[in-house]
């Protein structure tokens, strides 16, 4: 039972960041959008997140709960160490949400409201996927110091670093890149096609040069992520089937097969993950020193990790066929008007 709740763990994360990571690119890509073209932007941006924006969230509740219930130690280190860039996340996502609802329904639809609503939704989904990569970067990269004697050490320098960072621009322009490929399909004409698809170019060169900084700075910083990523076959694996796949993405999008290449990114930004996630399993925090928490050691009693278990695959038959029933209905909605 201990590996469905793992698997579920894993599953949620992935699905937060296929799915809430290209709502956040939904607004990072408007924060780099000209004034003439917001409007069009946000219209497709509405188009394809307003309906189901906010059960994206929905998987981070579960592998918090998952991460609460089944790791309790895991949980506690990290909300302990990295509770600032956890606390700012959270703050983001919160300040995207609200003002992402009344920027849309607020009764009262003044200028200088919207260009407030407007504001926070932009520079939140920025800070949000860049928190978020900041913390993926901090776990990984032995930088929590559980010996720390100081405030600065304990709190800030174990994700207030180069690497952390790197980490967290590099999620940015991932999430961006994700929500352009996305939007490509959901574009109404051509001209915004082919706008998108230049955001799409444009997140994908920023991607591939902050993957560069990560791995120069990760060099500098004498963390073993070239090893991590070509030191076993899977890995490796990974990253070939990654670049195979960004290459037919961008054959497709030459086509003017819009559809189906939102499956070729979202299996690209998998292997990316599994690249780095593979070498480190099971453990999921690394501390400074050599010590690790690790999934398969650091769990709940058998008793517990069993209801856990039971509960989450009895709460997927319900969750799971509701999600699929209501992207088909908005589809179908879609068809019909």
């Amino acid at each position: 039972m201990l590996y469905i709740v793992i698997a579920f763990l894993f599953f949620s994360i992935l699905l937060y960041f296929l799915l809430g990571g290209a709502d956040f690119g939904a607004g990072i890509i408007e924060l780099f959008t000209s004034a003439d073209n917001k409007s069009r932007t946000r219209k497709t941006m509405y188009q394809a997140m307003g309906p189901i924006w906010e059960a994206n969230h929905m998987w981070l509740i579960i592998a918090v709960v998952i991460m609460f219930v089944g790791f309790p130690l895991i949980y506690g280190a990290m909300c302990t160490y990295l509770h600032i860039p956890l606390l700012i996340m959270l703050l983001g996502i919160t300040a995207r949400g609200t003002a992402f609802s009344f920027r849309n329904y607020d009764a009262i639809k003044g200028e200088t409201t919207q260009n407030f609503y407007n504001h926070i939704f932009v520079y939140s989904s920025f800070v949000t996927p860049l928190f978020l990569g900041i913390i993926a970067g901090s776990v990984v990269s032995r930088q929590i110091d559980i010996h720390a004697t100081t405030f600065l050490s304990a709190y800030i320098f174990n994700w207030l670093n180069w690497f952390s960072v790197t980490v967290g621009l590099f999620t940015v322009a991932l999430s961006g890149y994700l929500a352009a490929v996305y939007l490509i399909g959901e574009a109404d004409d051509d001209n915004d096609a082919r706008r998108f698809i230049r955001k799409a170019w444009q997140m994908n060169i920023a991607a591939v040069i902050f993957g560069g900084f990560v791995f120069f700075v990760a060099d500098l910083e004498n963390i073993q992520l070239v090893h991590w990523i070509f030191g076993n076959p899977v890995s490796l694996i990974a990253v070939i089937a990654a670049s195979i796949s960004l290459a037919l993405l961008w054959l497709m999008i030459y086509n003017g097969k819009r559809k189906i290449i939102r499956i070729f990114a979202a299996f690209q930004v998998t292997m990316v993950l599994l690249s780095v996630g593979y070498t480190h399993f099971p453990n999921l925090v690394m501390v400074k020193g050599g010590q690790n928490l690790s999934l398969l050691a650091h769990h709940a009693p058998e008793t517990t990790i069993n209801d856990l278990g039971l509960a989450l695959i009895i709460g997927s038959f319900l969750i799971l066929p509701s999600l699929f029933y209501l992207y088909y209905s908005f589809q179908k909605k879609e068809e019909i008007i």
